[in-house]
This record gives C-alpha cells, structure tokens and sequence, in this order.
C-alpha cells in the first residue's frame, strides 16, 4: 500500500513526463480562459499542500497565451469546504481517508449533495469496483471503469453514451431523455472495457 505522499509524487512524476516539454504541454493542455481561473490556480495551494506546484508553459507559436500545468493538492476527508465545491481549472485534490470505504461514502454523499457530470474509477478489486457501481448508481452519476486510452469526460454520442443523467444536482439535463415517457425514471450507466 502507498502512502499518499508516495501517490503525490507517482502523479508528479507522470506529469513531468507527460509535460515537461514545453511543445508537447501545449498540445496537451488549453490555456486558461480568464483572471479568475489563474487566480483560483494561483490560490489552490492556500487550501492543503502543494504535493504538485503548477507551472507556466510557453506557446511556442502563442507567446502571449497563459497555459499552466495542473496542480495536486493534498487534502484530508475533514476539508469538505474544499474538495465540496468548484475549482474551475487546472487543479486537482488528492484526499487522503481512512480507507476505501470512507472514499466511496464520500464519493456517495457529495454527488448526491452537490453533484457531478461524470465519475472514473480505478482499481484491481473487483469489490471496489463493483462499490462504486452501487455509489454512482445511488448518486446518478455515470461511471467510467478502468477506461485506459483515450476516455471521454462528457460523452459525445447521444444514442450511445449519455452525457448527464439528469438524476443529480450538477448533471441536472441529459443530452438524451425518457421524459416524454415517464419523467420519474432516469438512466445511469457504467463503461468498462471489454476484454
């Protein structure tokens, strides 16, 4: 088991990887919209410990864009006013729990409370997997399993992926719905691969 330093600095050293050259960020990152974006960026680590520092990326064509690689910040499953609402931008939480149990109730209770437009889970267990099918299912949340490659946050096609299932707070319409049939009634899927 990893602690989750250790896990802070496996990410870190991805993203070095993945990001570490300038040329290469670029066509992998966007740059960022407006001041308030930055400015959440610039402020994320007042909220727990820079595990990874964000950093500016130069365009080699845009010299005047703003494009940054994304933070990690370490929080604990005590910092809820945090990791419970929106951080539009680069900016990522790494929270640290007393087990995967805790994880998945959290996971639960905040889409139920404030919602979420799609979720991902990676793991070996079958169990956890198959935990956090039942959480997403409860929260209405759609749910991406071990997806490797290239995986889709909002999906793109209506008659095959749902994108929002309208059965929570933040994906509160779906690009598809039964609705002309019976309102009460909401679809929630699970993606995996298959083998």
């Amino acid at each position: 088991m990893k602690s989750p330093a250790e896990v802070g600095a496996g990410i870190g050293a991805a993203l070095d990887r993945l990001l570490g050259d300038d040329a290469r960020a670029v066509e992998l990152l966007g740059g960022i919209v407006n001041d308030g974006v930055l400015q959440r960026l610039d402020g994320a680590g007042s909220s727990g410990d820079v595990l990874v520092a964000s950093r500016p990326v130069t365009h080699p064509t845009y010299d005047a864009a703003t494009v940054r690689t994304p933070t990690l910040i370490s929080l604990t499953a005590a910092d809820s006013d945090v990791y419970e609402s929106e951080c539009f931008g680069p900016v990522a939480y790494l929270i640290e729990t007393a087990g995967t149990d805790e994880s998945v109730a959290l996971f639960r209770d905040t889409v139920q409370r404030h919602g979420a437009m799609t979720a991902a889970v990676y793991s070996t267990s079958e169990d956890v997997v198959a935990d956090m099918r039942e959480a997403a299912l409860d929260a209405g949340v759609a749910l991406s399993e071990n997806l490797l490659g290239g995986v889709f946050v909002n999906q793109s096609a209506a008659y095959s992926d749902f994108h929002g299932t309208g059965a929570n707070p933040a994906a509160n319409a779906s690009y598809t719905d039964g609705a002309y049939v019976a309102s009460r009634f909401r679809i929630v899927q699970s993606r995996r691969h298959v083998d």
